[in-house]
């Protein structure tokens, strides 16, 4: 690959969106790149990696043990998410393991370039700072939504948060939900899930459409 081709990989990874032409070039130096197989860990709970990755292509999900050893999915990383951020700043091993869901293709970035950066340019630490957050917020919802909904409020707000919004301002799931991956998000068996999900198609608050895609309408949208 050349060194064209690797600055305007940089370049699009929005972390370092907003760096200058020479430091973007002294961090090319630092950069690596790596791909990933379907299945495989980018990053696995209790290690320390001591790299930071952002991912250039592909889909990662973030994956925690409850305490019967069950897998629990608690985020999808796209295009453009970093990985092991927060151990590369306080050192610690990683708190949760990242695997890829399906081919995914990364930027690499060792701790002491990583840190380097941040000391150097205030709008990738505002970045990372901003990304950090994002996370922490959306953790903040899944475990209000653990601790307070029932299985249906829980199955009901994973599936909006999968959904788009059409040109017709419809709430539309485009793609097959897996039953399976539902309940890994919201803490229950695959079954229970089933169940839900038919009970969400018996009554209206999911529609499928001639193309194979679903209306959602969440149940408290429903007319009386």
């Amino acid at each position: 690959m050349t060194i064209v081709s690797n600055l305007d990989l940089i370049r699009r990874v929005p972390l370092f969106s907003d760096l200058t032409s020479t430091q973007t070039s002294v961090l090319y130096a630092n950069i690596g790149k790596k791909r990933f197989k379907r299945g495989e860990n980018i990053v696995e709970e209790g290690r320390i990696s001591g790299t930071l990755y952002m991912i250039l292509s592909g889909r990662a999900r973030v994956l925690l043990q409850d305490h019967r050893g069950r897998e629990v999915i608690m985020a999808t990383l796209e295009v453009g998410d970093c990985i092991g951020e927060m151990s590369l700043i306080d050192g610690e091993p990683h708190s949760a393991t990242v695997r890829a869901e399906v081919q995914t293709d990364v930027l690499t970035l060792d701790r002491e370039a990583f840190l380097n950066s941040l000391r150097e340019n205030s709008s990738m630490a505002e970045s990372v700072m901003r990304g950090l957050v994002r996370r922490l917020r959306k953790a903040d919802k899944q475990i209000e939504s653990l601790a307070l909904m029932d299985v249906y409020g829980r199955v009901q707000a994973v599936l909006v948060d999968m959904a788009e919004t059409d040109a017709e301002d419809h709430m539309v799931l485009r793609q097959k939900v897996s039953r399976q991956d539902v309940a890994k998000m919201v803490g229950a068996s695959r079954e229970m899930v089933s169940r839900v999900m038919k009970h969400f198609e018996e009554d209206g608050t999911l529609v499928e459409r001639a193309d194979g895609s679903f209306v959602l309408t969440p149940r408290s949208q429903h007319a009386d």
